[in-house]
């Protein structure tokens, strides 16, 4: 091993970091990643990055750490950098981890658009959130829906969530249902590719992201990206449009990298202005205008439909919610908490005196989730212990606000009722108009006339 190697510990929760050490470590010779850590995501520490993936230089590959042995990593491998390299964390918390960083002696590092952006050669939509749970999935929905009305054929790409085999995960491509089966998606994951091929759309997904555009660019007019977290785009947008989100005011000039998305944005979406007060929506609106004054604001809505409402009203329901919303996005309010009031539910039962297993340690270490129950999925034991949760939980009616329908994936022995979303613009400008000026400005071939022109 070369001595003017900076050893380098990435600091993650299996997703950015690992493209963090695709795009500038894996063939850099200047540095030596020694380890990643993690965090966020239960049971992905404990493994390794694969030499498959890692490279000429890392012949063993790298192993993963938990985040919390960080200190004890820094002074046992002799570390020099430590490149933080995960998203949708508080100021407060990045600046922390980066102290203990400091004080254990490494420099702290956080990796930009510049080093870690890949080219297309076809155009980049790029969808992103200032928080988890905003309301980015049904905005990329709802820009597919105009760009294929346009005549153009689109293949989403989403950010990564490799909790699996990761070199069976290096590029992974989803156009039906049986896909989620093959690939041995977790809950999160279907959440998020189930509502794109359901629709008769293309995603990949994956760990390597060079290696995936260049698939997705084969099939593909446009390239759609399709955020996570509040991350910054692993591809170089062309039109990079961020969802903010008024239940949650102050928090886009916050949260890292949220404001970096914001700051990016040629469009702006402010999503549920039909459930936020005007007090709030308006600090929205006035740290838009402070970090993104020449974007553009589109206002947006996310009304509700439920398939039976009537298994709510007068009933004792339990609200099951997007897990990932709930913990690390620090929502105390979703989609199945306003339907639930909305149709007249008795009482929002709280379902902590019945949690078990790995529920019951979500629950300790995001308390703040209060009577909501996150519908946490990454692995077996967790789904196990997520219908035990829910069929131990004294109820009437299971309120269902999760992207897919969760009874397909557990078997919940009470009456449902499935919640659903999507994005409803308000008033001018909007996402068809502004997509089209985007695509006549890029002379995007194959353009026909739409609805909005």
């Amino acid at each position: 091993m070369q001595k003017n190697r900076k050893n380098v510990i990435i600091i993650g929760a299996a997703g950015r970091d690992f493209h963090n050490f695709n795009t500038y470590y894996r063939n850099n010779e200047n540095y030596n990643v020694v380890a990643f850590t993690a965090a966020q995501i239960p049971d992905i520490d404990g493994r390794k990055y694969p030499a498959e993936l890692a490279g000429s230089l890392y012949p063993q590959g790298i192993p993963i750490f938990a985040q919390d042995e960080l200190v004890k990593l820094i002074k046992e491998k002799d570390v020099d950098i430590c490149a933080f390299s995960y998203s949708d964390v508080s100021y407060q918390q990045v600046m922390a981890i980066g102290s203990i960083v400091n004080a254990a002696g490494s420099d702290f590092l956080l990796i930009g658009p510049k080093e870690t952006m890949i080219k297309s050669t076809k155009p980049v939509i790029a969808v992103g959130a200032v928080r988890t749970g905003c309301g980015k999935s049904q905005t990329s929905r709802r820009v597919i829906e105009v760009l294929m009305e346009l005549g153009l054929k689109v293949v989403a790409v989403r950010h990564p969530m490799p909790y699996g085999d990761l070199v069976a995960q290096k590029v992974q491509r989803f156009a039906t249902i049986e896909d989620l089966k093959k690939h041995k998606c977790t809950i999160e994951e279907m959440e998020e590719y189930e509502p794109h091929v359901s629709r008769g759309n293309v995603i990949y997904a994956g760990v390597d992201y060079e290696a995936i555009l260049r698939e997705a660019e084969k099939e593909a007019d446009i390239i759609l990206w399709d955020g996570g977290n509040n991350d910054f785009p692993f591809f170089k947008p062309d039109l990079m449009i961020t969802v903010v989100d008024p239940h949650r005011p102050g928090h886009e000039l916050n949260y890292y990298p949220g404001e970096t998305t914001l700051r990016l944005a040629d469009i702006v979406v402010i999503n549920k202005i039909d459930s936020s007060s005007p007090e709030n929506i308006q600090i929205v609106r006035d740290n838009i205008a402070k970090v993104a004054p020449n974007a553009h604001v589109v206002d947006g809505a996310s009304p509700l439909t439920v398939d039976k409402p009537e298994l709510i009203k007068g009933k004792r329901v339990l609200v099951v919610e997007d897990g990932p919303t709930l913990t690390h996005g620090h929502m105390k309010i979703g989609a199945g908490t306003v339907a639930a009031r909305k149709y007249g539910a008795a009482e929002l039962v709280d379902p902590r005196p019945f949690v078990v297993g790995k529920l019951a340690e979500t629950f300790k270490i995001y308390p703040e989730i209060g009577t909501l129950l996150p519908a946490m999925g990454y692995g077996d034991q967790q789904i196990a212990d997520l219908e035990a949760t829910i069929n131990k939980t004294e109820c009437d009616t299971v309120v269902i606000a999760t992207p897919i329908d969760l009874s397909r994936i557990v078997n919940i022995k009470k009456p449902t009722a499935k919640v659903d979303y999507e994005l409803q613009e308000i008033g001018a400008p909007n996402l068809c108009t502004l997509i089209c000026d985007f695509l006549k400005d890029k002379n995007i071939a194959k353009v026909k006339t739409c609805s909005c022109c």
